[in-house]
């Protein structure tokens, strides 16, 4: 089969894209050191109000690299990072990749029991987090309950000054400083093919997964992005990139991080989402790129401030992470002046997956077409040997260098997840003639909710603990604002007093993240059970479809 016939968007959009431009592999480590070599003096990242150059940035992973390698940390090895968006983020980042460890990222919106889990899972005994109150606690008591052996702490105070006062430190054997260091002569070997990062996404079961994503994954997802020819694909340095959403997130580290680093960009680095500052990097800073998810996007659009800022400085403004109601994508578009470009991707594929055309005509559903070295099908659900044709609706399968090689010690997972060489992505869609791909449901029982994915198994396994609860189903509903929330069904136990929505939150509010609390509560007699007793949530899910919006 010839590449027009299997592969039909490149003969249908020839100039999206250099479609037979190869896709450049090896560490993430390189990516930095090119550009430090080539741009030294050039700034990566602006915090608050403070520029960090390249060199800087490469010369303080160094010697955080060179400290772990002193400590103990090498090549098979596994370090957990706690943080917000901080430079601590990326010179440990880039740090431990030197050293050949593998990265943890954990979410600052779990739950103290799912940083647990993933801590043990993933073999973790090392933890870096930073000395601000909403971290450093938490961070604590993991290490006392025994979840890590170590824990390595990056003074806030190093970036200048807060407006949030860091907390002290109370030093001892187990809770140390980030550890500095003179840089070997030869740094230990890496290969592309070794694990850079187990990026937890959740379960289906009720357990997060650590997809397994190696250099070569991150590298390839990078240069897939680069070779897109979009409004990104300018000389280096050319951007200046509003950088709010979280760094630990697969999004952000690569589109942002990753190829920012690759690009020469300089990253205006902010802890958090806020509108005005957002509206001020645009207006005042003049950033040229604005990356977001549905929920920042919303939120800058109903901001007064937004109606009178001048928004000329924007090439580049993207929404990723969750589907974006057609009616708001094309308000915001108004407002800004230009159409937010958008795709789809998952934590699975580093995330490159599909991008949209510049003239793509607007319809409910469009994901776009293959980043150039992607390929992709649609399938039978039921068969995934069945490659569907054009038109028919299936389940959307992918396979390129940017695909990740499996989920951490889950070999059944893995078994189920790939066929032939295809990872099955759970996503329902369909594709056109011309290649263009729609997604229409979810095949798994998933919630994206303000651009993470929730997964009501997690939900329900812990709203389950509550005396109070016979049987729950969580599934998610429209929300204005996150684009989906959970909603908890439950059924009470014979003779249990009533429970409130506030109640519920109360309760779980140490047991999952914040982005999975359910924002609404029903309690019924009964829930709807199949013939053989299993409990159904595509019957509330077809309940809420077809209430009048």
């Amino acid at each position: 089969m010839t590449a027009a016939a299997s592969q039909p968007w490149r003969a249908a959009f020839p100039t999206e894209a250099d479609w037979d431009a190869p896709i450049a592999t090896g560490i993430v480590t390189a990516l930095l050191d090119r550009t430090a070599a080539e741009h030294g003096a050039d700034p990566v990242i602006e915090f608050r109000d403070r520029r960090i150059s390249y060199a800087g940035l490469a010369a303080a992973v160094d010697r955080l690299a060179a400290g772990l390698l002193a400590d103990g940390v090498g090549r098979g090895d596994t370090v957990a990072l706690y943080l917000p968006n901080t430079p601590w983020h990326p010179v440990s980042f880039f740090a431990i990749a030197r050293t050949g460890a593998r990265v943890v990222h954990l979410s600052t919106l779990d739950a103290p029991r799912e940083l647990a889990f993933k801590l043990q899972d993933s073999g973790a005994h090392t933890l870096i987090t930073t000395n601000l109150p909403g971290l450093l606690p938490a961070a604590l008591a993991l290490l006392e309950q025994g979840a890590v052996e170590r824990l390595l702490v990056g003074d806030d105070a190093a970036w200048g000054p807060s407006p949030v006062a860091p907390l002290p430190v109370a030093w001892d054997a187990r809770i140390r400083p980030l550890p500095e260091g003179a840089p070997p002569p030869r740094w230990p070997d890496v290969s592309p093919d070794d694990v850079c990062v187990l990026q937890y996404t959740g379960g289906t079961t009720g357990l997060p997964k650590g997809a397994m994503l190696s250099h070569r994954n991150l590298t390839a997802a990078v240069s897939i992005y680069r070779n897109w020819r979009g409004p990104m694909t300018v000389t280096a340095g050319a951007h200046r990139v509003i950088t709010a959403l979280p760094l630990f997130h697969i999004y952000a580290l690569t589109t942002i991080l990753l190829r920012g680093v690759a690009d020469g960009n300089e990253m205006l680095l902010r802890t958090r989402f806020d509108v005005a500052t957002t509206l001020a990097d645009i207006a005042e800073k003049r950033a040229t790129a604005l990356p977001g998810v549905p929920t920042m996007w919303i939120a800058l659009a109903n901001h007064p401030a937004a109606q009178s800022c001048d928004f000329s400085s924007l090439r580049v403004s993207s929404s990723g992470g969750a589907p974006m109601p057609l009616d708001v994508e094309q308000r915001i578009g108004r407002l800004i002046g230009q159409r937010l470009t958008g795709g789809w991707g998952m934590t699975e594929t580093s995330p490159a997956g599909t991008h949209i055309p510049h003239d793509a005509p607007p319809i409910p559903g469009l994901i776009g077409i293959p980043l150039p070295g992607i390929d992709m099908i649609v399938v039978d659900r039921d068969d995934p040997a069945r490659v569907l044709a054009p038109d028919a609706v299936g389940e959307l399968a992918i396979r390129g260098p940017n695909v990740f090689a499996g989920y951490w010690n889950r070999p059944q997972d893995n078994a189920a997840a790939f066929h032939d060489g295809w990872f099955l992505t759970g996503d329902i869609g369909a594709m056109d003639a011309r290649g263009m791909f729609r997604l229409l449901d979810r095949k798994k029982n998933m919630i994206i909710s303000g651009g993470f994915n929730v997964y009501p198994a997690m939900v329900e396994n812990a709203i389950y603990e509550h005396p109070s609860v016979a049987e729950v189903i969580v599934i998610g509903v429209p929300d204005a604002y996150r684009g989906e929330a959970a909603k908890a069904f439950v059924a009470l136990r014979p003779g249990a007093p009533t429970l409130t929505l506030e109640e519920l939150q109360k309760f779980l509010a140490d047991r999952v993240g914040r982005h999975e609390m359910p924002t609404a509560l029903e309690l019924r007699e009964s829930l709807p059970r199949s013939p053989a007793g299993k409990l159904l949530a595509k019957v509330l899910r077809d309940e809420v479809r077809a209430k009048p919006v």
